[in-house]
């Protein structure tokens, strides 16, 4: 039986400005993934900075953090069997271009930056990227309930 797993999922401006976040966050759903917190925000440059830290030396840190600033974004915490996995498959390649139809990234981004979605990428990473976005009273499910 598949562990379960939680992972965070980002709706990104592109899509949100597009009106594709209800679809997104309805795949999940179908795909027997559980939405166990859930928030439309504005990303300040300092949040986006410090969210994509790990990119910080990279070529491209500046274009994302200006791109997750543009507009509104919907948070997720989704829990399910093998959500990591589940997730990042529903997702699609990060470069859009590559992306089949079908995939959230292939239906509703357009190259690799503007891509329409962001997943968690292992359950440590999840767990550092749920808690930058929600604290434990705007998680539905109770923490103790997933092993360590």
């Amino acid at each position: 039986m598949p562990d379960v797993e939680r992972t965070l999922s980002i709706v990104k401006p592109d899509a949100v400005a597009a009106g594709a976040a209800g679809d997104i966050l309805s795949r999940f759903e179908k795909a027997g993934l559980t939405i166990i917190a859930l928030k439309k925000m504005q990303l300040t440059q300092a949040q986006a900075q410090g969210f994509y830290a790990v990119h910080k030396e990279r070529p491209f840190f500046k274009d994302l953090v200006k791109f997750m600033t543009e507009g509104p974004i919907v948070v997720s915490a989704l829990e399910g069997p093998d959500a990591i996995a589940k997730n990042r498959e529903l997702m699609g390649p990060t470069d859009s271009t590559a992306a089949e139809a079908g995939t959230i990234r292939g239906d509703h981004g357009t190259d690799i930056e503007r891509n329409a979605a962001h997943g968690s990428d292992a359950p440590e990473t999840a767990r550092i990227e749920i808690s930058y976005f929600f604290n434990a009273t705007e998680i539905l499910a109770p923490v103790e309930a997933l092993p360590a």
